[in-house]
């Protein structure tokens, strides 16, 4: 996406951000919409590397937050389960790639690149998750986190999620980690 386009989304994210009362807008509203949808493709994240370090995108978060509001109570169903929620699931895994085992749930606007196994477990949205990287039974992978390539998230790992507030870093796993059964990782 040009960065005119990123530009124009931002400035209708900080604006909305500003003054709630603009969320019933149509521009608004669609430009929250792309903003979703482009973190669910990974054309855009919440936290990306940038030198030695990582860039926090705090008006995609904002994005995120905003979405919940803008959205209406529906229901899904995957197999006998059903959900009610503001959120879509993803459904895409078969053209993405990603090896989802049964009760596994990931919620539209996470990324999940090719390669990823996720056994029952969740991914929240505005989660970033890499190539190789196993999501085991019960971990949890929470809003706007980051997940590196080849990392192994043990059995009922907690990696928590940061939407708020806004200016905290979400919390990052760089490539090839090994986080053990049960822990729990937050940002501080």
């Amino acid at each position: 996406m040009l960065s005119k386009d990123l530009n124009e989304l931002k400035e209708h994210i900080e604006a909305a951000w500003e003054d709630r009362n603009i969320l019933k807008y149509d521009t608004v509203i669609s430009a929250i919409e792309k903003v979703i949808d482009l973190l669910d493709k990974g054309e855009l994240r919440v936290a990306e590397p940038f030198g030695d370090g990582w860039k926090v995108n705090d008006w995609v978060k904002k994005a995120v937050i905003l979405y919940f509001p803008t959205r209406k109570m529906t229901w899904d169903k995957a197999g006998p389960m059903v959900f009610h929620d503001k959120m879509k699931l993803k459904k895409d895994y078969v053209e993405t790639g990603v090896r989802v085992v049964p009760h596994a749930v990931a919620r539209y606007g996470a990324h999940l690149e090719k390669g990823v196994v996720m056994m029952p477990s969740y991914v929240n949205i505005g989660a970033y998750v890499g190539s190789g990287t196993m999501v085991d039974t019960w971990a949890t992978v929470g809003s706007c986190a980051q997940i590196g390539r080849n990392v192994h998230l043990s059995g009922g790992v907690g990696i928590g999620g940061v939407l708020e507030p806004v200016q905290a870093s979400p919390v990052i796993i760089e490539d090839d980690c090994f986080i053990g059964s049960r822990c729990i990782c937050i940002y501080l």
